[in-house]
C-alpha cells in the first residue's frame, strides 16, 4: 500500500509559479510510476504529466509542455511538479498517482491505470 501526500498548492497570479510535491510513503518508491493529474469543477480529470521509475521517460500533456517539469527523488520519496507561466485555466485540484510498474520505464496518460492517489492540492491562479 502507498499512501501519497500532495502539498504545495495555493493562489497565485497569473504568470507565476507554485512547485507542487507529492511524498510518498509505503511501498518502494523507486519501483512506482507517478504521474499528475487535475480537475477543475466541473470538468473531467486531466492528464498533466507522467514520470517513469527512474525519470527516463517523462510525458506532458500538450498544455503542460514548456510551462511544467516534472521530476522525482527517489532518496527522498518525493516527486514535484514545477509550474510556471500559470494561466487562470490552470486552476484545478492537482492530484499524484502512482503505480507499481518494476523498473519498466512505464508511463500512462489514463487515470484508470493508477492504483495509488493522493488527497490532491488546490491550485488557484487569479486573472
Amino acid at each position: 500500500q502507498v499512501l501519497l501526500v500532495e502539498s504545495g498548492g495555493g493562489l497565485v497570479q497569473a504568470g507565476g509559479s507554485l512547485e507542487l510535491s507529492c511524498a510518498a510513503s509505503g511501498g518502494t518508491f523507486s519501483e512506482h510510476s507517478l504521474a499528475w493529474f487535475r480537475q477543475a469543477p466541473g470538468k473531467e480529470r486531466e492528464f498533466v504529466a507522467a514520470i517513469s521509475e527512474t525519470a527516463r521517460n517523462i510525458v506532458y500533456s500538450d498544455s503542460a509542455k514548456g510551462r511544467f517539469t516534472a521530476s522525482r527523488d527517489n532518496t527522498a520519496n518525493t516527486a514535484y511538479l514545477q509550474m510556471s507561466s500559470l494561466k487562470p485555466e490552470d486552476t484545478a485540484v492537482y492530484y499524484c498517482a502512482a503505480k507499481w510498474s518494476g523498473r519498466s520505464g512505464y508511463t500512462s496518460q489514463w487515470h484508470h491505470d493508477y492504483v495509488y492517489w493522493g488527497q490532491g492540492t488546490q491550485v488557484t491562479v487569479s486573472p
